[in-house]
């Protein structure tokens, strides 16, 4: 293991009112990009994660600039190139969140908004440190991961909520 603790500096950036309806919404997200952190075998000593919480017409604008889709999804990962500067932490990219999205999947699937941020953050997470699930085995894997960090949070299984095994 480690000889000297990893830390992560998470850039948070609220930039909907919209996610003021989720109490401690701040604290949980730092929490669950911290446990997706911690997860990682292979993390550097030093990391920093831009957080942008927003809504579904920026989430959208967004989806349709970088993944020629125009409508809002839940989460957008966009990871940084590999660029180490001594001393300087490892950027490793950026993570947008949509509350509309996310609300309306939470509620649909009988989760609190905060749980289903938290994996959706841990989600993003992942894609930055270079998970997939565009096959069926990288998502297998992906979903293995997501429930360990996310029951280090006490957040329940979010695939059993929706009968996926």
């Amino acid at each position: 293991m480690r000889q000297h603790p990893a830390r992560l500096e998470t850039e948070l950036s609220v930039e909907s009112p919209l996610w003021a309806a989720v109490p401690g919404v701040e604290a949980g997200v730092r929490a669950a990009a911290e446990a997706a952190f911690a997860a990682m075998p292979h993390r550097p000593a030093l990391a920093e994660a831009s957080i942008a919480l927003v809504d579904d017409a920026a989430i959208r604008d967004l989806n349709r600039a970088w993944r020629g889709k125009d409508q809002p999804t839940n989460v957008l990962s966009f990871p940084a190139p590999p660029v180490a500067i001594p001393g300087a932490p490892v950027l490793l990219g950026d993570i947008a969140v949509a509350f509309e999205t996310t609300a309306a999947e939470a509620a649909a699937e009988g989760k609190t908004i905060a749980d289903h941020l938290a994996h959706l953050v841990v989600h993003g997470m992942l894609h930055l440190f270079g998970h997939d699930h565009i096959e069926a085995g990288e998502a297998e894997q992906m979903e293995t991961i997501e429930r360990d960090i996310l029951a280090t949070l006490g957040i329940a299984d979010p695939y059993a909520a929706r009968g996926i095994d």
